[in-house]
């Protein structure tokens, strides 16, 4: 069977645990099991994402040492970019610009609605998979480097 892995990324393990509660619902509609990787700063997350390439990446915007927008930005901008979809936990509604800058696909600001989120990652799960179906085995452009600095 099939598996979505989803690697979270927080500083606070109860934040960890609201967001497995939340991101495990999407097990019935997707049709699959879901796992979770965790990581507690979004240099740690960065590694992870890197390595294990999950479905998805949910981060707490207030992650230590380097947080979600830090996080995105490097993802995208690796020399093999994450191509998954990175869903940001913001703190206030203003710093949505960060979460658009940094290459996020979508964000939500605290108190998350769970049902909410659980939609929003289907939705770019599903749409991130058919996006590769389309085009087996293309791999992923880089970006000129003027436009990596500016964006």
């Amino acid at each position: 069977m099939r598996r979505v892995r989803v690697l979270l990324v927080s500083p606070d393990a109860e934040a960890r645990d609201l967001l497995r509660i939340s991101v495990g619902s999407i097990e019935r509609r997707v049709g699959e099991s879901v796992s979770f990787l965790e990581a507690q700063d979004g240099e740690q997350g960065a590694r992870i994402g890197l390595r294990e390439r999950p479905d998805a990446i949910v981060a707490d915007e207030i992650a230590s040492r380097a947080g979600a927008f830090s996080l995105a930005r490097d993802l995208r901008g690796a020399v093999e970019p994450y191509g998954g979809p990175i869903v940001i936990v913001l703190e206030r509604k203003h710093d949505a610009w960060l979460a658009r800058w940094s290459g996020a696909d979508a964000w939500l600001v605290q108190p998350v609605d769970p049902f909410e989120l659980a939609d929003r990652l289907v939705e770019l799960i599903q749409a991130h998979r058919a996006r590769r179906a389309e085009r087996p085995g293309e791999q992923p452009r880089e970006q000129p480097k003027e436009q990596r600095e500016i964006a």
